[in-house]
């Protein structure tokens, strides 16, 4: 428990590098491109679609009627939008994941390689083309158990326990492996990753858990229609810097973690005195 919190202390302090901020502008620009492209041009047929299947439901009338009882009439133009928005949520928040992991993580390591773990041998364990195949399939098994479970949503406590940890699954999956394609062997990582699997499971739930919050920002845009394009871009910028800081939690741990697993290997009796 120490080394996850000095690990997010020391990811803190180093997502506030000009460097580091600098690497949440390259992921964003890309998916604000791809998704403002995507969503200007199928918006209208997606809300359409969304309100016409909406229509066929008789939850749906009954939900209009309340709506109405309660005075809020307009709230009906709002509804299908805001269902629009909460599915293209998940699947923006996974695309910047996986460009901060394929554009930003190598990057993020070297930095910190160069800055505190010059010492550490680079056995170079990973490439980038694995990075990119390692990252697709951990996706889509990901999605696959998304959409698995989603009947156990409406059921307590699963809607709150099931998306993080799916989420942070993810996350520990795709960030672990570029953490450590540098420095760690192939059997090094395994190694690593299996000894400390609950660590970084938390981890990727932690930053989950964090990386909700501007979900609320993009939520409550949907009353806002005018200014969801600016709305929508500032909050992409967020899920960027809050997974910048992400990926420095993930480096942090996991190459400390390794120095001490090569430490423990090589003299056992002065592994636990490492300097963090």
């Amino acid at each position: 428990m120490n080394d996850l919190l000095r690990s997010f202390g020391r990811a803190l302090s180093s997502a506030l590098h000009p460097r580091m901020l600098w690497l949440t502008f390259k992921p964003f620009a890309v998916a604000a491109i791809v998704w403002g492209a995507v969503l200007y041009l199928s918006w209208q047929w997606l809300v359409g679609t969304t309100s016409g299947w909406l229509e066929s439901w008789s939850l749906t009338t009954w939900l209009y009627h309340l709506f109405d009882w309660l005075g809020f009439s307009s709230a009906h133009a709002f509804i299908a939008p805001f269902i629009v928005i909460m599915m293209m949520i998940p699947l923006i928040v996974v695309s910047v994941l996986l460009l901060i992991a394929t554009l930003s993580m190598p990057a993020v390591v070297r930095h910190l390689s160069a800055r505190q773990f010059a010492n550490l041998d680079m056995r170079r364990g990973g490439t980038w083309y694995g990075s990119i195949l390692h990252s697709l399939w951990t996706t889509i098994v990901c999605l696959v158990l998304l959409v698995v479970t989603i009947p156990l949503w409406i059921w307590p406590p699963f809607f709150a326990l099931v998306p993080p940890l799916l989420w942070g699954w993810l996350t520990y999956r795709v960030m672990t492996y570029d953490a450590l394609a540098l420095h760690a062997s192939r059997d090094e990582r395994r190694a690593l990753v299996k000894r400390y699997r609950l660590p970084l499971l938390l981890i990727g739930v932690a930053s989950g858990m964090i990386g909700s919050l501007p979900t609320l920002l993009w939520a409550s845009s949907v009353w806002l229609i005018p200014l969801f394009p600016v709305i929508t871009a500032i909050t992409i910028w967020i899920y960027s810097l809050i997974l910048v800081f992400t990926a420095l939690w993930f480096a942090w741990y996991c190459l400390r973690a390794l120095q001490r697993m090569r430490a423990e290997a090589q003299h056992p009796q002065t592994s636990a005195t490492l300097p963090y």
